[in-house]
């Protein structure tokens, strides 16, 4: 045997003893987890490096300051923005002639495809995402940090041959770890992976996130990254009037966040829609965020610079407005465009905007309550952090993690609850999965839904199902369809084209005269299902019908088959079990 088969022979041993380890052992996917935060911690610092240090070539900036924090950049330089663009358009352009279908994020993979993601796909996001950062469009780096520890644990899992719940964990424990080291934060990159990566927070997932998340933030720490602070000396919770007036902070943001991302849509819509070739789009937007950033410069990058600069300056409300609305429209800019990155912490930017615009107002009303503005800043971060990303928790663990603070962490969960009540209610998207949604899938969140995909109409109905022209009398149709041969027939029109169904008893017992038309017997003319339709839908469409079988159309109102309710209810129930048998482990 050569050097290079026993060397690829012990390999699969040893990989295989390990799978075993982690299926019988907490112990052992606890190690792999804290494995996977190192990896995750490290590859965050070195994303963050790598586009700062793009930032300080293209913009001259020192080591220790930030782009957006800086008053003044010289015009010429802010031409670094479009020819990055066109650089990003060209690659973009060049890669998706290579790979066409859209790229997986982790809180996809989770819900969709058992934590799978691809390695290539996950390498080039990243690099997307710092190119784009890196010239200052106005793009956080969290995706891509979240993307690369997400991968790391990925790619660990499908080497070991993990069941998928472990998978699932590993995930959401890598793209938890990678925000945790982002922000210094563990309780934050946690929650990340329990509420918005793996969509439910278990004693079985608790201990792998946890030892992620402190590993990265560790490892973190040792190459240099420094935590994310912010101080206030004010107690955010002075009576219980304030409550109130953090809670309307809450729906402020949840209406300013919903808005936000319905305004990022349209104008992805619009800019797809427009003669401008893909490959220029970014080059196109960037001269747009050069124009903005010529006027003030916290519209550039991530704002993280200018998030600390306005928590200690007084700012007048015309200034507060402004920014708002320059950093709204940059952050639009650049996701409609073409750059590459998330809302995060854009939105936790203009959540600071929003709740210094609201402590403003409220010291502008003599018989209302004033606000400090930095605690109205810090809960307003938290709250259209929420509205936007989603995580209650993540959202008020970073406060407290940033701040030390449990009054003014107890004031960002309030209006934490009522943006996410509120955001839920009305819109029922976070920011990654309004986008999924507006690609044609049906997700809302993490949780596994993978297992619904074969419980759409069309791959549970009834193929061999029997029509019968609208203008069949009652006679005839008896004459075909004897008592006791089916339950129900297809009516169709003229043109052959779905028109209602008849109950074959309800042709029986009709007396009277045997040639009036069967077609005043036709019931649910207007209730059908599209073959698309999943097994949430099928079930709503039975109970608005409030019938127990219905057709199956295509859009022509062809005929393509028939679905029963108690059939589809069956369905639901077995693959409902056996996802519980996965999820646990058990034999089946």
């Amino acid at each position: 045997m050569s050097l290079a088969h026993a060397s690829a022979a012990a390999s699969v041993k040893w990989v295989g003893w390990l799978r075993r380890r982690i299926r019988s052992s907490e112990l052992w996917l606890i190690a792999v987890a804290t494995l996977i935060g190192v990896a995750a911690g490290t590859f965050a610092v070195v994303q963050a490096q790598v586009a700062h240090g793009l930032q300080m070539l293209l913009f001259e900036i020192d080591i220790n300051e930030r782009l957006s924090a800086q008053t003044h950049v010289a015009p010429w330089r802010l031409l670094a923005i479009p020819a990055g663009g066109l650089l990003l358009g060209g690659i973009t352009w060049a890669w998706m002639k290579y790979r066409p279908r859209p790229a997986v994020d982790p809180v996809e993979a989770n819900a969709l495809h058992g934590g799978r993601l691809s390695m290539k796909d996950s390498a080039f996001i990243c690099g997307q995402t710092m190119l784009s950062n890196g010239v200052g469009a106005s793009v956080g780096l969290e995706a891509a940090y979240a993307q690369a520890g997400a991968a790391a644990a990925s790619f660990a899992g499908q080497r070991l041959n993990l069941r998928r719940a472990d998978m699932r964990t590993l995930v959401g424990a890598g793209a938890g770890a990678a925000i945790a080291a982002a922000f210094g934060a563990p309780l934050t990159g946690a929650f990340y992976a329990f509420e918005i990566v793996i969509g439910a927070y278990t004693v079985a997932n608790l201990a792998p996130v946890v030892a992620a998340a402190l590993a990265a933030v560790l490892v973190a720490s040792k190459m240099g990254a420094i935590p994310y602070l912010l101080k206030t000396d004010t107690q955010a919770v002075q009576s219980w009037t304030d409550y109130g007036l953090y809670a309307l902070v809450g729906l402020a943001c949840a209406i300013v966040g919903i808005g936000l991302m319905r305004l990022v849509a349209n104008a992805e819509r619009l800019v797809t829609r427009s003669p401008i070739p893909r490959w220029l789009r970014p080059a196109i937007g960037g001269m747009g965020l050069a124009a903005l950033a010529v006027i003030t410069p916290q519209t550039l990058s991530a704002g993280h610079g200018a998030l600390h600069l306005n928590l200690t300056a007084e700012l007048p409300l015309k200034l507060l407005l402004m920014l708002l609305a320059m950093k709204a429209m940059a952050s639009v800019i650049s996701l409609s465009f073409g750059f590459r990155g998330g809302l995060f912490f854009a939105s936790l930017f203009l959540g600071a905007l929003l709740g210094q615009v609201f402590s403003a107002i409220s010291l502008l009303i003599p018989w209302a309550p004033s606000l400090d503005p930095t605690v109205a800043a810090l809960v307003g971060m938290a709250a259209l952090g929420v509205a936007v990303v989603g995580g209650p928790f993540t959202m008020s663990f970073l406060v407290l993690e940033a701040t030390g603070d449990f009054t003014v962490a107890a004031a960002a969960l309030v209006a934490s609850m009522i943006a996410s009540a509120m955001v839920r209610e009305t819109f029922g998207y976070s920011f990654s999965t309004w986008r999924l949604h507006l690609r044609g899938e049906t997700i809302r969140s993490a949780h596994d839904v993978s297992w619904m995909r074969p419980l759409s109409a069309g791959r549970m109905m009834r193929k061999d199902v029997q029509t019968v022209p609208a203008e069949t009398t009652l006679a005839e149709f008896r004459r075909r369809f004897p008592l006791g041969s089916t339950k129900r027939v297809i009516m169709v029109d003229e043109a052959g084209l779905y028109a209602g169904v008849i109950p074959t008893a309800k042709a029986y017992a009709e007396v009277g005269d045997g040639e009036r038309p069967v077609a005043e017997l036709a019931i649910n003319a207007e209730a059908a299902l599209k073959p698309e339709q999943s097994i949430k839908d099928v079930m709503r469409a039975f109970d608005r019908s409030e019938t127990d079988e219905l057709a199956v159309i295509d859009d022509k109102r062809n005929v393509l088959g028939v679905l029963s309710e108690a059939y589809a209810t069956r369905r639901y129930a077995e693959e409902l079990e056996k996802a519980r048998r996965e999820l646990t482990g058990e034999a089946g």
